[in-house]
């Protein structure tokens, strides 16, 4: 069968990854596919770069878009990021006849409406499996391994760098500013962490996720963001002493009413095997009506392990480019005129249990007034603890479970708690999920 030409777009962190990976393993690659797999073009800034990693044995060029115009590429693998250089380029490749693969997260969930139309149109593939999860292989799971289901809710550590950034503030008990600056020191954070810490970079993904678990497009415009810049390292102590981890989650679930597409610092019994999951790796819990809960556990970034989701797209192209258009697997897992248009609930109409942690004058009748307030609002109360107050001070932490309610009752009854002249502050709220057995 006739060899594939593929064309690279970027060879810094994966792109080395893929063309390291690619090389190494060419024969067994070969064996898979049923075909010659083999880079012939790379397009960088960095010449030099360039010409190293592929020691000679690819056309280099730094003209990005000569590459996705040549007629000899057959697969164009874009690795650059961002979205607005990248989705020109992407949508010029298919516009060329080209298949492409691309590990570029944001512009899935950005711009994935257009670019699969534009590739339906055309009849190519577009492969994105490392651009959720890293060398997870959570899209073709859930799009391929979990077909037979009606996907109720995913869940999922989708951000090595907050995840890295919690596990050393619960193991070490550091502050959030302390850890931040030793992840960025060891390469895990960004000089510019917003994307991670804010949850940019994780409501991305999940857009991605629950679209291909729900038939939907991408909708990540309407996604609740909460990031962890603003969570306190009592809070991790105080949710251990409880039998919880607090981990930054990206949550997609179904009803009746719609989807629910939330990304936030979440605290998740300890039992659980996800609360388990530290450092930098990332998991994701999937819930299909059929078979239960199922966990996907690995490596959510790094060079070789996106690499590795990077092939095996080249595999399936190499596999699927010759079929027929109505033979291939759907992009989004359904069937392109299947696709639906569900509404996304807003964050005040989510059901949820929460974590709540007040300071509060230590006098009598406090801990009534509270209670009050919850049950005023249908809130029941699972667990309460209170803190006794630090030597010569009058005010204590009270650390309240509820069971589950609507958000904008919580939220009701928060502002009605805060207003009370014996709280002191702000109260904290966590939501918390169960997930599974």
């Amino acid at each position: 069968m006739k060899s594939i030409n593929v064309g690279l777009l970027g060879i810094g962190t994966v792109g080395g990854g893929t063309y390291t990976v690619l090389t190494r393993n060419h024969d067994e690659i070969a064996r898979r596919s049923g075909r010659d797999i083999r880079i012939t073009r790379v397009a960088d800034r960095n010449l030099e770069l360039a010409r190293q990693v592929t020691q000679g044995k690819a056309d280099v060029t730094d003209d990005a878009f000569a590459v996705v115009s040549d007629p000899a590429i057959d697969v164009v693998v874009e690795l650059i990021g961002g979205y607005t250089i990248a989705r020109e380029l992407v949508l010029q490749a298919i516009a060329n006849g080209k298949h492409v693969v691309t590990a570029n997260k944001a512009l899935i969930a950005l711009h994935g409406k257009e670019i699969f139309a534009a590739a339906r149109a055309k009849g190519v593939i577009v492969a994105f499996e490392a651009a959720v999860a890293g060398g997870i292989p959570i899209i073709k799971a859930l799009r391929e391994g979990l077909s037979a289901n009606r996907i109720e809710w995913i869940a999922g550590i989708i951000n090595g760098t907050t995840n890295f950034i919690l596990s050393e503030m619960r193991e070490k008990g550091l502050t959030f500013a302390d850890v931040l600056k030793e992840a960025q020191r060891l390469g895990y954070a960004e000089a510019d962490p917003t994307f991670d810490v804010e949850g940019i970079d994780a409501a991305h993904k999940l857009a991605i996720l629950s679209a291909i678990g729900f038939g939907t497009n991408p909708q990540f415009d309407k996604a609740y963001t909460e990031g962890i810049t603003r969570l306190d390292a009592v809070d991790i102590k105080y949710a251990e002493e409880l039998g919880y981890r607090i981990k930054l989650l990206g949550i997609t679930k179904r009803s009746e009413a719609g989807v629910e597409l939330r990304v936030h610092p979440t605290l998740i019994p300890e039992k659980r095997l996800i609360a388990n999951v530290n450092g930098a790796m990332n998991a994701v819990v999937v819930k299909g009506d059929a078979v239960g809960p199922t966990l996907y556990y690995g490596a959510g970034a790094g060079a070789e392990p996106t690499a590795s989701a990077v092939v095996a797209d080249l595999v399936d192209v190499a596999r699927m480019m010759d079929a027929a258009v109505d033979q291939r697997v759907p992009y989004l897992a359904f069937q392109d005129e299947q696709l639906q248009d569900l509404p996304v609930l807003p964050i005040s109409d989510i059901s949820s249990a929460y974590y709540l942690r007040l300071r509060a004058m230590d006098k009598p009748g406090v801990l009534a007034e509270v209670t009050r307030i919850l049950g005023d609002r249908d809130i029941s109360i699972d667990a309460m603890i209170q803190k006794e107050p630090e030597e010569g001070e009058d005010q204590a932490d009270i650390i309240i479970l509820t069971h589950v309610t609507v958000e904008k009752n919580m939220d009701s009854a928060i502002a009605a708690i805060e207003a009370l002249p014996a709280i002191a502050g702000k109260i904290t709220k966590l939501r918390m999920e169960e997930l599974g057995r």
